[in-house]
């Protein structure tokens, strides 16, 4: 598809940097970044519109904007001729300083020479529309720029590879292949062998069925990697949950002081344990207090420990067992926490097997120190496994958008129906229903049955000029 406009926007993040990138998309592209750029180290307006840029080779010169002939800032231009551009049109790239204004002066230039202001995702929009992408691409373009952690990072880097896409189009293949058996059996009926085709046909769609159940299967870990997993730092007050949370993310994110309750609200911050985003959740301590600040931060550490995925219960390991220590484990009882024996550093009072016992069953404890680091790599573990290991892994390209999975899901439950109307010897014509479903249901996570309302809602949760 060829677009009349041509689009321009700030590509890189706003603030202070050493490189700043202005994109321009469209047919204008390389007429616009001529009529403003002047090559060599002294700009001389005269050279202006007279440039001949040589395809994907960077050019220094300066940005002059020609009514004022003022220098707007000293540049590296980059002309990407169609078809080999990202969106598959013409597109330049203005490589200047990172500073907002110049990065401002030069887009606004830019518009004024007749370039239109891009909208969000429209630059991966045009790419997906002429072909360089299909959705599930573009939609890993997002992940790969929000990574937070490396798995989240390797998994988008094979989306927009097409790992996801590839797999998707061999299910569609297989299920279009089982349509047109359906439609050459419809037009050409035969009775007398109706139930030997009920019989093919369900042994057709029996693999389908199997890889994308095995794609589900890794949709819980897919969402891990790409969203991350909730981890609240609870305990009683004085037990160095500060500290602990301080030492897994390296730096004084918590205000640690030897005097008990010093916490008096929830603190989140986001940190990357074994390759995955964790977001931790700093609680005040948990106790009964008359005081009413403490007892709002409680309040909130409470509610922070029932919507979390994780808990870590801080126990302080060098002191005795008490009846506070008693009331937490029951508190978390119902939660999937690990027990931390913090201030191993000081000597332990007691274990794990006492643990065990006041537990009432098999708990995992980790022994360690904040204060001195010693046993932190064995609690990075000991998350790691705990998020891993009641879900199950596969060969499959692991789904990690949730409109994917709904998708897949939705596509599994229909050829589910379609096995249903099969051993019910209903008619080909209510069967071909389903497996057309799941076959359309397939072709929105890659873009070839999305409508314009679904392509537009994917694109614009990107941001400007990307």
């Amino acid at each position: 598809m060829t677009f009349d406009t041509t689009i321009a926007a700030i590509s890189t993040a706003y603030g202070e940097s050493g490189i700043g990138v202005i994109r321009l998309s469209g047919p204008e592209s390389l007429e616009i970044m001529r009529k403003i750029f002047c090559p060599g180290r002294v700009p001389d307006p005269s050279k202006l519109g007279t440039f001949r840029f040589r395809p994907r080779y960077m050019h220094y010169g300066h940005i002059v904007d020609p009514s004022s002939m003022k220098v707007l800032d000293e540049a590296l231009c980059v002309y990407m001729k169609a078809p080999a551009s990202y969106t598959g049109e013409d597109c330049c790239e203005i490589q200047c300083h990172g500073g907002m204004m110049p990065l401002r002066e030069i887009l606004s230039l830019c518009l004024r020479m007749g370039a239109e202001p891009a909208s969000k995702g429209e630059f991966t929009k045009r790419a997906f529309i002429n072909g360089r992408l299909d959705l599930a691409q573009a939609e890993a373009v997002m992940d790969l720029i929000s990574a937070g952690s490396e798995k989240g990072y390797k998994s988008a880097v094979s989306q927009v590879m097409g790992s996801l896409s590839e797999r998707v189009r061999r299910e569609r293949q297989n299920l279009l292949d089982i349509l047109v058996d359906i439609t050459v059996n419809m037009d050409y009926p035969d009775e007398d062998i109706e139930e030997e085709t009920l019989e093919k046909l369900g042994a057709d769609l029996e693999p389908v069925i199997l890889a994308l159940d095995g794609m589900l299967a890794g949709s819980g870990e897919g969402r891990i990697i790409r969203e991350g997993i909730s981890i609240a730092i609870a305990g009683k007050p004085n037990v160095g949950k500060s500290s602990l949370m301080n030492a897994l993310l390296r730096s004084d994110r918590s205000i640690v002081t030897p005097v008990p309750g010093t916490t008096r609200d929830t603190i989140e911050e986001r940190a990357s344990l074994g390759g995955i985003t964790v977001h931790l959740t700093d609680t005040a301590g948990i106790r009964e207090s008359g005081d009413i600040v403490e007892s709002l931060g409680i309040e909130r550490s409470r509610a922070a420990l029932a919507s979390s995925d994780m808990v870590l219960l801080v126990m302080d390991g060098s002191k005795s067992f008490d009846e506070e220590d008693i009331k937490l484990l029951e508190l978390t009882a119902e939660s999937s926490r690990i027990i931390v024996l913090n201030k191993n550093d000081l000597g332990m009072a007691f274990g794990p097997e006492e643990l065990r016992a006041l537990a009432a069953g098999d708990i995992t404890t980790v022994r360690c120190s904040a204060a001195s680091g010693e046993g932190l790599s064995d609690l990075s573990k000991a998350i790691e496994e705990k998020i891993y290991g009641g879900l199950k892994r596969t060969e499959d390209p692991v789904l990690t958008n949730v409109r994917h999975i709904d998708l897949v899901r939705r596509a599994r439950e229909s050829l589910g129906q379609a096995c249903a109307m099969i051993g019910m010897g209903q008619a080909l014509d209510i069967i071909e229903i389903d497996v057309r479903q799941a076959f359309d249901l397939l072709g929105e996570i890659t873009g070839d049955s999305a409508s314009d309302e679904i392509i537009d809602a994917v694109f614009e949760r990107f941001c400007l000029g990307k």
